[in-house]
């Protein structure tokens, strides 16, 4: 009788360990690590980095170079940098894998400045580009990619900021998602879509399959 109240004891204690797995109250495990996947304690942190062996997402840390971190920048010279980079960066880890989200932090602290999160809709594309990017150079500096623990980037995403309400600025501690120009986000998910549409049956061909089942 008693051994069963400690197994249910037992068992409630562990639900309760998982649902506060990665939040505040979690005292062992780094929310923020869980979360964005870097910590701006890093090594130091009380609390435990969790890191992944295995993900779809893959963290190039510090990745993105940001000009308007210098002084009079041309706000348009800056996006278009920008969209460069970005074409960039997605045609080369498409050859790995198909991705579902590629973003960019627009933060300037430390742990999060220029950070590229790149989610692969297989856990399969992120290990071939881990592998095809180690050792290689991306403007003259090395490509540290790495597993990152973040695959719901709306719960990573800083909502005020999204909202043009963020008081933080470039410090907050949640990620400030760098935006693409509208006229590169035609240009690369109608191209997307297009491959989506070429890949799947045709209609006549699903409505023939479905009258042969």
């Amino acid at each position: 009788f008693f051994r069963g109240e400690q197994t249910m004891a037992n068992i409630a204690g562990a639900e309760y360990l998982q649902s506060i797995f990665g939040t505040e109250k979690d005292r062992v495990n780094c929310p923020f690590y869980f979360k964005i996947g870097a910590c701006r304690h890093g090594d130091t942190c009380e609390r435990r980095h969790n890191k992944p062996t295995m993900s779809q997402t893959l963290l190039l840390v510090n990745m993105y170079q940001n000009p308007s971190l210098q002084r009079n920048v041309d706000p348009q010279k800056v996006q278009q940098h920008y969209d460069d980079f970005y074409e960039d960066v997605y045609a080369e880890l498409s050859k790995y894998g198909e991705l579902e989200e590629l973003n960019v932090c627009d933060n300037i602290c430390d742990h999060m400045c220029g950070n590229v999160y790149a989610k692969f809709y297989r856990e399969e594309g992120a290990e071939r580009a881990l592998k095809g990017l180690t050792g290689r150079f991306y403007g003259g500096r090395p490509v540290v990619a790495e597993y990152s623990p973040v695959t719901d980037f709306r719960e990573s995403s800083c909502r005020q900021y999204e909202a043009h309400q963020c008081t933080r600025g470039g410090h907050c501690n949640f990620m400030h998602l760098k935006q693409i120009s509208s006229d590169l986000h035609r240009h690369l998910f109608k191209r997307r879509r297009r491959s989506e549409r070429s890949r799947s049956p045709h209609r006549s061909e699903r409505s023939h399959r479905r009258r042969t089942d």
